[in-house]
């Protein structure tokens, strides 16, 4: 299976107001890329998920990747 890369953009619902978030991740499919994300802002900032909301989510070329870490697994 090929890994593709996206980039995710959304908000995250705090309780004193909403923080906007761009992520740019590698993954199979994009219910894996969402798993991670619920997975890593529930326990980074103890958000539930119906308190992070993906707007888009797109799979991106490899040259318009902007992170610098993704950029290194390439």
């Amino acid at each position: 299976m090929k890994t593709k890369i996206y980039r995710v953009k959304g908000t995250l619902l705090d309780s004193d107001k909403a923080k906007p978030f761009t992520r740019e991740m590698k993954a199979i499919k994009e219910e894996d890329i969402k798993e991670k994300l619920y997975s890593e802002f529930g326990s980074k900032h103890r958000l539930n998920r119906d308190q992070i909301i993906f707007e888009e989510i797109a799979e991106i070329a490899p040259e318009d990747v902007k992170d610098p870490i993704v950029q290194n697994l390439l």
